[in-house]
């Protein structure tokens, strides 16, 4: 069984956390968020350490205790220090280059496709000769950071019998044998 809501977050310094009427506020040097609680999941805070308390044992007040319990500590740790997100893009002919917030691919398709980003996100695409294209998405919020990534992955999914397409750095692809001869 999960222990996650039980454990406690240390606050690191510069950055302040702040609860008024059920609504989380974290500043941070990188940013701030916030995140609406919901009703019974009680926040405490002292000495610079959070805990957070469940009214009950039902299942919904532990499932929530343990979920407000991480987005808290991961709004936290993006404020402090941000996230980032590697994308590789894999195939001949796959490029991609950015201007501001919008990010510019060509992914073998008949068109370009041109996706703006949100402020948030800070982008940074890198092209080395012989090497596969890499796009780097930084932000101080996780979620937005995973939705806008997944998104720039779903216009095309490594495919298994090649491994070509858009995937995250690191990330391993199941390769199938083609046909047999």
């Amino acid at each position: 069984m999960s222990r996650i809501g039980k454990s406690i977050i240390t606050i690191p310094a510069g950055v302040t956390v702040t609860e008024k009427d059920g609504v989380v506020t974290v500043k941070g040097p990188k940013g701030e968020l916030t995140q609406e609680l919901t009703e019974g999941i009680t926040l405490e805070q002292e000495d610079g350490v959070l805990t957070f308390s469940r009214p009950s044992d039902s299942k919904q007040h532990r499932a929530l205790h343990g979920l407000y319990r991480a987005l808290i500590n991961n709004m936290i740790i993006g404020t402090a220090e941000g996230f980032t997100k590697k994308l590789e893009l894999v195939g001949v002919g796959y490029r991609a280059s950015h201007s501001g917030q919008k990010l510019e691919l060509a992914l073998g398709f008949s068109h370009g496709i041109v996706l703006e980003l949100p402020k948030e996100v800070v982008i940074d695409t890198l092209t080395e000769k012989g090497k596969n294209p890499i796009i780097t998405l930084t932000s101080h919020d996780k979620q937005l950071l995973g939705m806008v990534s997944a998104k720039i992955r779903s216009f095309r999914k490594p495919e298994p019998y090649k491994g070509k397409g858009v995937r995250f750095v690191g990330e391993n692809v199941r390769r199938k044998a083609g046909k047999s001869a």
